[in-house]
């Protein structure tokens, strides 16, 4: 399926750009529950989503083009060796995940900057759902694994993993300096058990 080109922006409207081919077939939609998704939330100044999850679609950075206000585009990581996080710093809207390589070509989109989501097609993976016994798990994983392998294998053999916004191919260093967010203002966060 080829999908079809959806656009995206921040909440403020400055950073905008355009998701490539979009379909059920060429990403994978999910929702994630786990604390650090949380808590990035709450780091760049938006609501805890808790109870709630933060909503997803999970692709390659080659379908993600940026129109205008590039300049706007920010990253930041909860630890050395996390995701990183990336945002417009002109209203904090949280945009991105990505790997902290571009020779691995995943990501994934907040899917509530798109003003539409439904060629996204129906949620296929749960991520640290709350289970009966208290414990966390995932539903879906089967879908989100082989999404993922199907997608960045092949960008990694034919080369398309250089097709990124997020970073340099040439030196693999993102296109924006990494704020790390120390222990400390981690720990200011005080996200609520859920």
């Amino acid at each position: 399926m080829a999908g079809v080109d959806l656009p995206f922006a921040c909440d403020c409207n400055k950073l905008r750009g355009t998701l490539l081919g979009v379909s059920p077939d060429n990403g994978t939609r999910a929702e994630c529950f786990c604390h650090d998704c949380r808590a990035a939330e709450v780091f760049a100044g938006q609501p805890d989503p808790a109870p709630g999850a933060v909503q997803l679609y999970q692709t390659t950075p080659d379908r993600v083009r940026f129109d205008d206000g590039l300049d706007q585009l920010a990253v930041f990581s909860l630890s050395e060796k996390g995701a990183l996080r990336w945002q417009a710093q002109c209203c904090g809207a949280m945009m991105f995940l990505t790997t902290r390589s571009a020779k691995v070509p995943f990501t994934s989109l907040r899917t509530d900057r798109l003003a539409d989501d439904s060629p996204l097609g129906p949620i296929k993976a749960r991520a640290f759902v709350r289970k009966p016994n208290g414990k966390r798990g995932h539903e879906g994983a089967a879908a989100f694994i082989l999404g993922m392998l199907t997608r960045v294998l092949p960008r990694r053999l034919n080369g398309k993993w250089k097709q990124t916004p997020f970073f340099d191919a040439a030196t693999n260093t993102p296109v924006r300096d990494i704020y790390l967010v120390s222990p400390a203002e981690r720990d200011n966060l005080h996200l609520p058990k859920y």
